[in-house]
């Protein structure tokens, strides 16, 4: 697991807390910046993912791929 995977899924926990905050405190500029936040982490932790498997792959690692 690299940065990239910890910090895109850390993001999306701190999106998916604002999400409901916002919901529950009726606050809709809330809301949205933690759906945005989720998407931001998604991206990156697919980019994390991407980057591993490319280090598996090049390191000769196939079962990881």
């Amino acid at each position: 697991m690299n940065k990239d995977q910890v910090a895109g899924r850390v993001e999306e926990a701190k999106g998916k807390i604002k999400e409901v905050a916002g919901k529950v405190t009726g606050s809709d500029k809330l809301q949205t910046e933690g759906v945005v936040d989720q998407a931001a982490g998604k991206v990156q932790k697919t980019y994390g993912d991407v980057k591993e498997k490319t280090k598996d792959a090049l390191e000769g690692n196939p079962d990881k791929t």
